[in-house]
């Protein structure tokens, strides 16, 4: 009896399941020995390793199991970039007037750091002169996305990586606190890097005796009143000067105090207020602010794994902009859509917000690594490969020492994650792609590390 054609898609389907079942290799011995020594299970981990131009994998270990990548699906959000936006593409940040308001509108730049809002705002009074009459009006309307309390990820709203994505995105939303000891008077001076309106630090800290131990805790830092700062601590004389990133603790008015702040430093006057308000139609260009070149914002976001930049490169994805407001719906489609025609299937990825700083993103090692060898073969490789750091030698790849200047590799941790995948460029000339993930309660000790490294050590042995 035929079999209904009804049946066909779900044959086809079990038949690709048993294929990548069948695909599973053993462990090797120094990679069996490194989960031992870190006394993990082998569930516990997901690896897949093949050549970088395709052909048989030489690892596979629960490699079509999705697991979650921590900050290694940055990656994923990195090659959708690429792909869909090109490596000319810049973000904008417009500046109109109608004659007697100024509006800035947001387009979702993530790199609108002080230096460049600076720039900005100079170009802008070299039109307009440095008074304005009227209300210096922000656009942040470029984003359609749900406000999401910065500390419901692990309760730290101050640490910078929770900031979360805005249209308007001014030194993404944080301060630079330098604390320079005076021994003489027995004090720390207090500067930060960004001028905020209205807020006023204290000038001093006293310092204290002591080991330089957990300083930040002990300088009790009260911020229930975010124009008045106070530190009801001292900061350790044995610390020396020290900085501390600081997310502010008032993120919806950060971008108005930011601006205002910048515009009176530059000696401009504003005899208006700064409010929210959307670009009227009419309106006239008066400059155009842009980003640095994607290839440098991918450096910026994975050298240094800034959450908040994958974010915004994940928003740039949703489909048309700027017209249509940015939703985390359309740029998870997109995503997706780039992923499935790669190869991988559709359970194999779960996106979110395309940073790794998430609770449900998932991938498996096997499509990250499809992924990779795609990605290999395409003209915009090279911003890639240059935008990861070097194995040994920068940020955390530093701990990938057994391949030490021979892979340029993307590292992520969590809690209950260790994980890493890249390219490693072989002492015979070869290439190919590592990716592998630990997940478990024991995943951020030392031990669970080091398998990370004993995968890429193994895969560069002669074959």
């Amino acid at each position: 009896m035929p079999m209904p054609p009804r049946f066909l898609p779900l044959l086809l389907a079990c038949a690709a399941f048993s294929l990548c079942v069948a695909a599973q290799t053993p462990l090797p011995d120094p990679v069996r020995a490194a989960l031992a020594r870190a006394q993990l299970p082998e569930d516990s981990l997901y690896a897949w390793v093949a050549p970088v131009e395709g052909g048989p994998a030489w690892l596979a270990h629960q490699s079509s199991t999705r697991a979650h990548p921590a900050s290694v699906m940055k990656l994923v959000t990195s090659m959708a970039a690429l792909d869909r936006l090109g490596p000319l593409f810049q973000w904008h940040t417009p500046v109109y007037t109608d004659g007697s308001q100024l509006y800035v509108q947001g387009r979702g730049d993530p790199r609108l750091v002080n230096e460049r809002l600076w720039l900005l705002l100079r170009q802008v009074m070299a039109v307009t002169g440095p008074e304005l009459r009227g209300d210096l009006v922000l656009d942040r309307s470029a984003f359609a996305i749900p406000v999401v309390d910065p500390g419901a990820f692990d309760g730290e709203p101050l640490k910078p990586y929770n900031v979360r994505p805005d249209a308007l995105m001014v030194n993404q939303k944080s301060v630079l606190l330098t604390f320079r000891p005076d021994p003489a008077r027995g004090v720390a001076r207090v500067s930060t890097d960004t001028a905020l309106a209205g807020v006023q630090w204290p000038a001093t800290v006293p310092l204290t005796g002591g080991p330089c131990q957990d300083w930040r805790t002990g300088l009790k830092l009260d911020v229930s009143d975010p124009v008045r700062p106070r530190f009801g601590g001292g900061l350790p004389a044995a610390c020396g000067e020290t900085v501390w990133p600081l997310a502010w603790p008032d993120p919806a008015g950060f971008n108005a105090r930011a601006i205002e702040g910048q515009w009176l430093a530059l000696g401009g006057r504003l005899r208006g207020r700064v409010r929210e308000g959307r670009v009227p139609a009419g309106a006239t260009l008066v400059v155009d602010g842009l980003s640095p070149a994607l290839p440098e914002v991918l450096r910026d976001m994975n050298k240094h794994s800034n959450n908040t930049i994958a974010q915004h490169l994940m928003l740039a994805l949703s489909p048309g902009q700027p017209e249509q407001p940015a939703t985390w719906e359309g740029a998870r489609a997109e995503v997706q859509a780039l992923v499935q025609s790669q190869g991988c299937r559709d359970d194999e990825l779960v996106i979110d917000n395309g940073s790794g700083l998430s609770r449900d993103e998932r991938i498996s090692a096997r499509c990250l690594g499809r992924l990779l060898q795609w990605a290999w073969t395409q003209p915009w490789m090279p911003e890639l490969l240059g935008s990861l750091p070097v194995a040994g030698t920068e940020t955390t790849a530093r701990r990938v020492v057994s391949a030490s200047g021979r892979a340029h590799v993307k590292t992520g941790s969590l809690a209950n994650v260790a994980a890493l995948a890249g390219v490693v460029h072989g002492p015979d000339g070869h290439r190919h792609v590592v990716v592998v993930m630990v997940n478990h309660p024991q995943a951020a000790s030392a031990e669970a590390r080091a398998v990370l490294d004993a995968v890429v050590g193994w895969s560069m042995a002669p074959r």
